[in-house]
């Protein structure tokens, strides 16, 4: 199944100044949109969709613990919903389920961000150990900010098939070079890379 899209159609056409009614266009706006998508994927390390149904993930806690005043936090990928969560501590044939945890940030899901650490007061294991995470992986909603920098880059996409060599021109401002990156759709997403990737 294809990743889910951040924003719709219809709403790139509205901006595009395009007739809703005109569907002639929807193949490359597709593409353009599909691939703003990824691209912000990408750029920020982490996807804004959820997973359909839970799966399980392992971690070595070993480099990824943040040990704090309240317990230790093991950093693991987002966890957009609570549903089918399952935490598990061992190593493969041997898990032992775990219940004595909080998921931080504190009421990251009731505010549609996702769980990004788990909190526990005792220790995550050391050496071989692992922790098996099932759940529902991604963003629970897409962000506002996320939904706006689609719509700008796959605009910008889109319009790059009349910009050979990343050239573009008007009667009013002459031949301007087009910049690599969209200041605009960078400063969107910019706050959502994830720490030590971008």
């Amino acid at each position: 199944m294809a990743a889910p899209l951040y924003a719709g159609l219809a709403d790139l056409r509205e901006m595009l100044n395009l007739a809703d009614a005109d569907t002639s266009r929807d193949n490359l706006l597709t593409t353009a949109l599909t691939a703003a998508c990824r691209g912000i994927d990408r750029a920020t390390g982490r996807r804004f969709y959820l997973d359909d149904t839970a799966t399980a993930r392992v971690y070595r806690p070993a480099g990824r613990t943040v040990c704090g005043d309240d317990g230790e936090r093991l950093v693991v990928d987002d966890i957009g919903s609570a549903t089918g969560l399952v935490v598990e501590t061992g190593m493969s044939g041997a898990w032992s389920t775990l219940t004595d945890y909080d998921t931080s940030p504190d009421n990251a899901l009731a505010r549609d961000r996702p769980v990004t650490a788990l909190l526990s007061t005792a220790s995550w294991g050391t050496g071989a150990a692992r922790v098996r995470v099932t759940a529902q992986w991604g963003w629970p909603a897409v962000p506002e900010e996320i939904e706006q920098a689609a719509l700008i880059q796959a605009a910008r996409l889109y319009r790059r098939k009349d910009s050979p060599e990343g050239v573009t021109g008007s009667a009013e401002w002459g031949v301007v070079r087009l910049s690599r990156r969209d200041p605009d759709v960078w400063a969107l997403i910019e706050h959502f890379i994830v720490p030590g990737f971008g």
